[in-house]
């Protein structure tokens, strides 16, 4: 593992661009089903994850925490709920808006293998940091249709 690096990222989300941009940055991110954790009474869901590091030129994974707040409910689709250490494989992030005057709606996190997690939100407010130092990636993440 070597030091926080000066190309080490901070994002916030209020609306759905943003939310794109947290979504490209975690593209292809690992996480523990035990990372990823909802907590009704603050209103709050949190996760960690082992992002890809596509912004740098070396194949490199980082730690990085995501959060939303104003969380209304949680639902997890296809997820192993009941073993804490069952990994999955982000997708994307994206948000479906309750009407065009709503500033709520729904934010999803697609995984691999036909996983999701709905989150319902009064409007988006989001944070992503990285949280460690990086470290070499075992391998390149790869999708089918790149051949």
């Amino acid at each position: 593992v070597t030091g926080m690096t000066t190309q080490d990222i901070t994002l916030g989300a209020e609306d759905s661009a943003d939310l794109e941009i947290i979504s490209a940055r975690l593209q292809d991110a690992v996480a523990r089903i035990g990372d990823l954790v909802y907590l009704p009474k603050s209103r709050r869901f949190a996760a960690l994850f082992n992002r890809f590091r596509w912004e740098s030129k070396d194949d490199t994974r980082i730690r990085a925490g995501l959060h939303f707040e104003n969380v209304i409910s949680a639902k997890a689709l296809n997820l192993k709920r009941n073993d804490p250490d069952a990994i999955v494989s982000l997708l994307a992030i994206r948000f479906t808006p309750k009407g065009a005057e709503d500033p709520g709606g729904e934010v999803e996190l697609v995984f691999a293998g036909g996983g999701a997690l709905k989150l319902e939100v009064e409007c988006i407010e989001a944070g992503l940091a990285d949280i460690s130092g990086e470290w070499a990636a075992l391998g390149r993440p790869r999708h089918e249709d790149e051949g």
